[in-house]
């Protein structure tokens, strides 16, 4: 690891000793919520909601075209979309590192493919032959899922600048995501800034598909940070088998994390 790694490990550590010693969790809205950090999370939620609409939001709703005139998805991939495709190629490696940590060879093998194809043949990752051709499609993990498969706990829920939503567990997730990424021990100063900014881009993809929800939560909801924490938590959880309850959020709407990646 480079030579900043070690202050990192330690204050991960920090982050996940943390994560075990949070006050105690409360019921709200019928699931467990530990949110001891409530003050400082809807700061930054505020901070959030007014980069989605300045920023974010244009952004995606470029993307997906307007109602009166959406975009035709047989026309030309625009340059905006280009960057985004490049984004998600590259976070490929490091969602084949974690399947292996999580013990799913064959997920590390579908992403691994992709990776190979969608790096040659689909130009960088510009371009998504591995799906289109070869029916190869992404298994979308990350570390803060290898932790849960590990057993460490959740933690309390975090709002982070930027990245939105999370917990104590994912957010330590998110920089060891980075610090195993094959691509930041390859890249030094400048371009693996680069490669930080195609992965950030990225997200105005998922933004921009589930725009009209997104929309609905932050702007439309009588307390966006609430129920932006609501659905997160009830999805994640889903996602990784860590709900009690016979609850799919999938059934109601189609609901999504406005940051996730």
């Amino acid at each position: 690891m480079r030579p900043n790694s070690p202050p990192v490990m330690a204050l991960l550590l920090t982050a996940l000793v943390a994560a075990g010693c949070a006050q105690a969790p409360v019921q709200k809205d019928g699931i467990t919520i530990n949110d001891p950090f409530e003050a400082q999370n809807r700061r930054v939620h505020a901070f959030n909601k007014g980069l989605d609409a300045r920023v974010i939001g244009p952004v995606a709703n470029r993307l997906k075209g307007s109602d009166d005139e959406p975009r035709d998805p047989d026309a030309p991939i625009g340059l905006l979309q280009m960057v985004i495709n490049a984004g998600r190629n590259l976070s490929l490696p490091v969602k084949v590192v974690n399947g292996l940590l999580q013990g799913k060879p064959r997920d590390a093998g579908a992403n691994l493919t992709r990776f190979a194809v969608n790096s040659t043949v689909g130009l960088g990752g510009v371009f998504d032959p591995a799906a289109d051709s070869f029916g190869v499609t992404e298994r979308d993990t990350d570390f803060g899922q290898t932790l849960a498969v590990w057993g460490v706990p959740e933690g309390a829920y975090l709002e982070l600048p930027v990245l939105g939503p999370s917990t104590q567990r994912d957010a330590v997730g998110q920089v060891v995501d980075l610090l195993i990424d094959p691509l930041y021990h390859v890249f030094d100063g400048r371009d693996a800034a680069t490669v930080f900014a195609l992965r950030v881009a990225s997200k105005a993809g998922d933004r921009a598909r589930f725009g009209d929800t997104v929309d609905g939560i932050l702007q439309g909801s009588a307390d966006s940070y609430a129920q932006t924490r609501l659905i997160w938590l009830m999805n994640r959880r889903f996602d990784l088998g860590e709900t009690g309850d016979d609850y799919d959020p999938y059934d109601d709407a189609d609901v999504i994390d406005p940051y996730s990646d």
